[in-house]
């Protein structure tokens, strides 16, 4: 398989400076709400959240969203996962939103600090009950031998927790990423692309600077 003359040309829209709301995480609400409104997937608050151990290593994998504002990006997991323990090393992530459909990137640098135990209680009971379920049944990132092991430990969990309301896990919570700084990028033609940097230049202020493509 040849790849290299898989291209097109990006020429949906233009970013400018004028456009750009002050706040990085206006911008990315906007972002998100447009993306939503195109139906470009179906699952629009999906990222990729980008993590380091302590050596440097990196790793990857899609989250979802789950809250967005002012203070920052949240989402939830297993405590005991890859992405939660390389977390707890070290703070420093990334989050990555394609929005190809639209030709559009977005990246969010931050730290990412615990939710409090009343965040992830009442983010938890909001779930479907065979979601809480899921996340008593599976040890995330841990080896299983088998598919079977993994259903055969849900059932156990379904029969366990058959009656009344389901607690919630001692090793389930959620992080929320408070943003350093974030860059927005429109596709343009010829790979004249639209990138704009946002920093802090001062509190709840931000410099926006374009950056070449």
């Amino acid at each position: 398989m040849d790849l290299h003359d898989i291209r097109r040309q990006y020429q949906l829209d233009r970013l400018t400076a004028e456009k750009l709301l002050p706040q990085p995480w206006q911008q990315l609400q906007l972002w998100l709400e447009q993306a939503m409104a195109a139906k470009l997937s179906d699952d629009p608050t999906a990222m990729t959240l980008a993590t380091a151990d302590v050596t440097g290593r990196p790793s990857a994998r899609i989250v979802l969203l789950k809250q967005l504002d002012q203070q920052g990006l949240v989402f939830y997991t297993n405590l005991g996962s890859r992405k939660a323990q390389e977390i707890k090393q070290n703070p420093q992530v990334c989050c990555h939103f394609s929005f190809l459909g639209l030709e559009r990137q977005a990246v969010i640098y931050g730290r990412a600090s615990k939710l409090s135990l009343r965040e992830v209680s009442k983010y938890f009971m909001s779930r479907p009950r065979d979601s809480q379920l899921g996340a008593w049944a599976s040890q995330q990132s841990k080896p299983i031998k088998s598919r079977q092991l993994l259903e055969q430990s849900f059932q156990q969990m379904k029969q366990k927790y058959s009656q009344g309301q389901i607690p919630l896990p001692d090793f389930w919570g959620g992080f929320r990423v408070e943003v350093d700084s974030a860059e927005f990028w429109q596709g343009g033609e010829n790979r004249l692309h639209d990138r704009f940097f946002y920093q802090p230049s001062g509190p709840g202020v931000w410099q926006i600077e374009r950056l070449q493509p």
